[in-house]
């Protein structure tokens, strides 16, 4: 086939249907769109994209006969993950089987991207003999987090350790076990399940990170040696993709207003993503800490944050009082735009990968508060490996979130943040320009992509 064939490729993204991992799978698409190739998007019918922000993209739905069951709230992660992948199987194996049809009469067969979490997707393309690359979505040191847990198992520390403990794990430091992703899940066959699935990489090409480098290193040659395929670290996405906007909520651009108002490095932004819930005790020691420490707030509160009541509706008249006009709340902001306004000194965050990221791209430093999953890794990394963030140890207290805002906002140790974060961002720009690792690392995918 001629190279010029090659690079008309068409390219089919299978997202898994969760914002955090829709953001970059888009993101890539628009960085390889951006190279010449076309990109199809097999997505599901719950948390569909939309498909007016991609109007280069074509989008196809995956039918599932009950994918009414398949929800993102689901009390166990990797139960939701195996309906997942079991509801779509059957439609991604009659979506790809068409596409093939269509393809041989033209420009060949086309590759397929893949979510790691849409695990399925491999088995269904080495079935047609298609090609096939995965997305790593989270950090690499949570997914090194992720595989040594059948270890840590036979080796006597699970469960016995107890998912709040503060000891150190073997082979991973700083990580304590507190800070293990699925630690406290119900099922310990399940996980153990999960991570051979993950760590089966099966007949696939190899695998994308949106990580940078300079921030992972040593995690990112660590899954080189494993998985024993080539490694792309092309982050972070965001700065590399062409603007537009992939958020499954509709973004109040109206704070982007109120912050100008505000003075340089002065605003705390508050947000915990798409899918935490708060219980209303939870949302008053937050509503309180942010009041009592008198910055400027930012805070994305969805209608669906506190369990059985509309969030804003929680919120007291004593707290609407006393703030005023220095608080600013919205159901959901241009995440990237307001870490990237000069009002914003600090960001209150569930330390999900994407919030994460885009927060040391803007050089802008992190309280931490996760909530689950990949987060506790990543909150552990923020404070104690990067130095870009002060962890909350003891929940959400008002006292402690109070004293944490201010640390960061106005005292001296916050300048030490602010620096630290200005030079990670530095080094986070150096990655993505020419010859940079990210840049070469694009180079060297978009070249296999030809040639696989």
């Amino acid at each position: 086939m001629e190279k010029q064939g090659l690079r008309c490729r068409r390219l089919v993204l299978v997202p898994c249907p969760l914002q955090g991992h829709i953001n970059p799978m888009l993101q890539l698409g628009s960085i390889l769109h951006s190279k010449g190739f076309s990109i199809t998007v097999a997505h599901t019918q719950f948390n569909s994209p939309n498909t007016c922000n991609h109007p280069d993209f074509v989008f196809l739905p995956l039918l599932s006969d009950d994918s009414s069951s398949a929800r993102n709230d689901s009390d166990d992660f990797v139960v939701f993950l195996s309906s997942l992948n079991l509801k779509y199987k059957a439609s991604l194996q009659e979506l790809f089987t068409r596409i093939v049809e269509e393809q041989e009469r033209h420009e060949g067969l086309p590759c397929i991207i893949y979510d790691a979490l849409m695990y399925s997707v491999e088995e269904v393309a080495h079935s047609l003999k298609l090609p096939s690359i995965i997305l790593g979505t989270s950090s690499a040191i949570s997914w090194l987090a992720y595989f040594a847990y059948p270890r840590l198992r036979e080796e006597g520390y699970i469960p016995s350790q107890g998912s709040k403990s503060m000891g150190l794990v073997p082979g991973l430091h700083p990580l304590r076990f507190k800070d293990l992703p699925l630690y406290d899940c119900k099922n310990e066959d399940r996980i153990l399940e999960l991570t051979a699935t993950l760590r089966n990489i099966g007949t696939s090409s190899a695998i994308v990170w949106n990580s940078i480098d300079c921030l992972e290193q040593s995690s990112l040659s660590q899954l080189q040696q494993q998985f024993r395929v080539p490694n792309f670290s092309i982050g972070p996405m965001q700065k590399m993709a062409p603007t537009s906007s992939s958020s499954l909520w509709e973004e109040d651009h109206s704070c982007i207003t109120w912050l100008d108002k505000q003075t340089e490095n002065s605003v705390i932004y508050v947000s915990f993503g798409s899918l935490a819930t708060l219980d209303e005790k939870e949302l008053a020691e937050i509503a309180w800490g942010l009041a009592n420490c008198k910055q400027p707030f930012l805070w994305v509160l969805r209608s669906d944050s506190v369990h059985g009541s509309n969030s804003a509706d929680s919120l007291s008249d004593d707290f609407k009082e006393t703030v005023g006009e220095r608080g600013c709340i919205v159901d959901w902001a241009c995440q990237e735009q307001v870490l990237a306004h000069r009002a914003v000194g600090g960001f209150f965050t569930h330390c999900g990968w994407n919030s994460t990221i885009e927060s040391i791209s803007e050089g802008v430093p992190m309280i931490c508060s996760p909530i689950l999953h990949d987060q506790r890794v990543n909150s552990r990394y923020i404070s104690h490996v990067w130095r870009v963030g002060i962890e909350l140890e003891n929940g959400l207290e008002r006292e402690e979130i109070e004293k944490a805002i201010k640390k960061l906002m106005v005292e001296k140790e916050g300048e030490e943040f602010r620096q630290r974060a200005a030079n990670l961002k530095l080094k986070a720009e150096l990655c993505i320009q020419k010859d940079g690792s990210s840049y070469n690392s694009l180079n060297k995918l978009v070249e296999l992509i030809m040639s696989v």
